[in-house]
């Protein structure tokens, strides 16, 4: 999933924080290929309100995976990343697409980063005000992590040690910033009503030496990501609980599953 998660999403975000970490600064090594998938999720309050439902998938080619999170609420905002990226070996984000726009959306966005040239397009606007053009170039590291920090914790190494990445985050304009992961341990999580655990990630934006520019724009320091991950042979995440945008609320996002009414169920066949 790309997730987002967004905020995830856009979230979706220098260095110092533990000696080790410099050495962490890279791409994530391929553990769990991606494939084929399709998902639904849904964006809900802390509380548990549902605000919108969504369509996650992902469609192989080669190496090469177009993963796509679209988000419609109920207010008729829209919340759409679209993430083009490489696994051979490790991962690499190729191209990346968000949409944001409704009164969900502080500053209505619509942005391409061009991850192979540093390249940024699009237009964003203010408030709700004066629409705003973006062509704007940012020196890219090749463990730029827009639109799926969720494959990449499915992947980090058993160790639990953190890790770093790199994020374009919008404030509405783009910045270039740091996202430290930090395992936290497992935690219970109850499925179908057989009792599970779920790996807890909490991912911190570090804004570094940008933190006097970037702060006024968002609120002081952004409030840290919460992840899910359920483990095994095939990891697959689970929720994600933090802002969609910049200075944003922090809304839940997780997997649903469909459900039936009573009057679709399957009768009993008749036999002669």
């Amino acid at each position: 999933m790309a997730k987002r998660t967004a905020f995830l999403i856009a979230l979706v975000l220098a260095t110092g924080v533990f000696q080790t970490r410099a050495s962490l600064a890279d791409q994530v090594s391929v553990r769990y290929a991606e494939g084929l998938v399709h998902g639904f999720v849904a964006v809900r309050t802390l509380d548990g309100k549902t605000l919108g439902i969504g369509d996650s998938t992902q469609v192989a080619e080669g190496d090469h995976i177009t993963s796509r999170l679209r988000i419609k609420f109920k207010d008729g905002s829209v919340d759409e990343e679209t993430t083009v990226f490489s696994q051979h070996d490790k991962f690499q984000v190729d191209q990346y697409h968000i949409v944001q726009k409704g009164p969900a959306f502080k500053n209505p966005l619509d942005a391409t980063i061009d991850a192979s040239t540093g390249q940024i397009t699009g237009h964003y606007s203010e408030n709700h005000g004066e629409e705003k053009s973006l062509n704007e170039h940012l020196e890219m590291a090749s463990d730029l992590a827009n639109g799926m920090v969720p494959t990449l914790l499915k992947n980090l190494p058993e160790s639990g040690a953190p890790a770093v990445v790199s994020m374009v985050a919008f404030t509405p304009k783009p910045r270039l910033v740091k996202l430290a992961i930090t395992p936290q341990g497992d935690d219970a999580v109850s499925i179908g009503g057989v009792r599970r655990k779920a790996m807890h990630f909490v991912v911190k934006v570090e804004l570094g030496s940008i933190a006097g520019v970037v702060a006024p724009l968002i609120g002081k320091q952004p409030p840290d990501f919460n992840i899910w991950i359920l483990g095994g042979e095939a990891p697959v995440f689970l929720r994600s609980e933090g802002p969609m945008y910049a200075g944003g609320p922090i809304w839940r996002i997780e997997f649903i599953g469909p459900t039936w009414p009573a009057a679709s169920r399957a009768k009993p066949s008749k036999h002669p």
